[in-house]
């Protein structure tokens, strides 16, 4: 009765099938199959770095394609079932064979880029949430980290950490904060999840520029890791509260913040971890990630400074060498410096009662003095010594990043060379 029933239901479908001329049928075989294959590729090949797909603003395609992959599906295989039923009734055998062949391979293609090159099944979000404080945490002095406080309060992401997990929700006393980082672009950004009023999930979807791009879980708008805005979907245009962070070592950070805490490794991801460990240096193998140790090369170490609608980047190889760049940024008055580690880099206003003051390094240590009033300052921004102690210096908003991705995402940027600024 089952072969009856099945027989009289398939009647019509055959029958309509047995009406479309034999060219016609190939060629919606052929259409339907380059249309199933070059949805499910192209829809992971424009968000992963693939060669050549991070090159074009590809990103509202590749958004389209993600949001309409179930309907390409649908279309694809009702396409296909009618050019098979002839096939599989009249085709010669070779044909059936071959494809069988075909959709076998498809269900190959569609487990490999639905199941295995997906961002979000390579990079997952940590398991296991813990936080230790200084004295409890065995992590290497040398290690660098993102730093952020909140109401007083201080908390640190070991960059291998969140490196491999791209972002981590968490909240500082009672602020959620959404700690990201793309590796390719060497970039941290700490954001504030609230959208719209509302506490947002968000998940890796892959990247676009070589830079990450999250999904949100209620519009499915997709964001921009290093800028916080949404570049596609409903949200398009949005753009996420930014907090301010700082990236240093871990030593450096805990001289400030003796009392704060610590990301501590998912040990469900201690191999992921193991893969950046040599992140911080900038001395990994994979070109995706490995520094350039030349000058304005795409993968130079660059510092980003933003003030208002204005940007300039320095180049991280002249700051180790000088140890101090006095410049400005839309009329802000800046110092840039950086710790005898030759990793621990500040940014501070040069503001100081009303007077723009000038540094110099106080020989081999990790010090200042004013040139105004020969006081003597720390690292951290502190006047601790002449007319001026107990005075601190505003930190200043700054980035250690790629250079390619600064050019990218601050198109309009400037660039300081020597004493000089140009664009690049």
């Amino acid at each position: 009765m089952k072969r009856i029933a099945a027989a009289i239901t398939l009647k019509p479908a055959f029958a309509f099938s047995e009406k479309i001329p034999f060219y016609v049928k190939r060629l919606i075989l052929f259409m339907a199959l380059l249309l199933l294959f070059s949805a499910e590729i192209l829809r992971v090949y424009f968000v992963m770095p693939f060669p050549g797909s991070q090159v074009n603003n590809t990103v509202s395609f590749a958004y389209w394609l993600d949001q309409s992959i179930v309907w390409i599906r649908i279309l694809a295989l009702f396409l296909l079932f009618f050019a098979l039923i002839s096939v599989f009734r009249n085709g010669r055998t070779w044909e059936k064979i071959f494809l069988s062949l075909i959709m076998g391979s498809y269900a190959i293609v569609f487990f490999i880029f639905n199941f295995r090159l997906q961002a979000e099944n390579i990079f997952h979000q940590p398991v296991n949430k813990y936080f230790t404080v200084a004295s409890n945490s065995a992590m290497e002095k040398s290690k660098l980290i993102i730093g952020v406080v909140i109401g007083g309060k201080a908390k640190a992401y070991p960059i291998q950490l969140i490196g491999y997990h791209h972002q981590v929700m968490d909240t500082i006393g009672k602020t959620p904060v959404m700690i990201t980082y793309c590796t390719v672009c060497r970039s941290g950004r700490v954001y504030s999840p609230i959208v719209n009023g509302k506490l947002e999930s968000f998940r890796l979807v892959g990247m676009d520029h070589f830079n990450a791009v999250f999904e949100d879980a209620t519009t499915k708008s997709w964001w921009q890791q290093a800028t916080g805005t949404a570049i596609a979907g409903p949200l398009k245009g949005y753009q996420l509260k930014e907090f301010p962070s700082t990236q240093l070592t871990w030593d450096a950070w805990l001289r400030e913040y003796p009392e704060s805490l610590v990301m501590k490794p998912d040990t469900i991801f201690m191999d992921n971890y193991f893969k950046l460990e040599d992140y911080d240096r900038g001395t990994m193998l994979s070109s995706l990630v490995r520094r350039d140790t030349e000058s304005w090369e795409p993968k130079s170490w660059i510092v980003g400074v933003k003030n208002n609608f204005s940007s300039k980047a320095y180049d991280w190889n002249e700051l180790v060498q000088k140890r101090i760049i006095q410049d400005s940024v839309d009329r802000l008055p800046i110092l840039l410096t950086i710790e005898n580690d030759s990793t621990s880099f500040h940014v501070y206003d040069r503001r100081v009662n009303d007077s723009v003051l000038s540094f110099q390094i106080a020989g081999n240590n990790d010090l200042l003095i004013d040139e105004k009033t020969n006081s003597t300052w720390n690292m951290d921004g502190v006047c601790i010594g002449g007319l001026l102690k107990g005075k601190k210096l505003l930190q200043v908003q700054s980035y250690n990043e790629f250079w390619h991705s600064w050019q990218t995402f601050h198109n309009n940027s400037k660039i300081y060379v020597g004493n000089y600024t140009v664009i690049k």
